[in-house]
């Protein structure tokens, strides 16, 4: 997350939910975990494929939408 997600879903760049925001979280959590997942790595909206960084892999888009998730219910 600090290393490429924070750029965006810290200060909600482009619609990007911002970390911790609830109301804004509330309605792409309730999506489930796998739409965030597909969105992630496919990219969604204004959201690049894989948050912009080739190199993050499956796994580490895993950890990093289960933290947004975890400290934005």
């Amino acid at each position: 997350y600090n290393t490429t997600c924070f750029a965006c879903h810290g200060a909600g760049i482009a619609g990007a939910p911002k970390l911790g925001d609830v109301a804004s979280w509330a309605p792409r959590i309730q999506q489930g975990f796998d739409v965030l997942f597909e969105h992630a790595v496919k990219g969604f909206k204004g959201m690049p494929p894989r948050g912009g960084s080739g190199q993050l892999t499956d796994d580490n888009i895993k950890v990093a939408v289960e933290y947004m998730v975890e400290k934005s219910q």
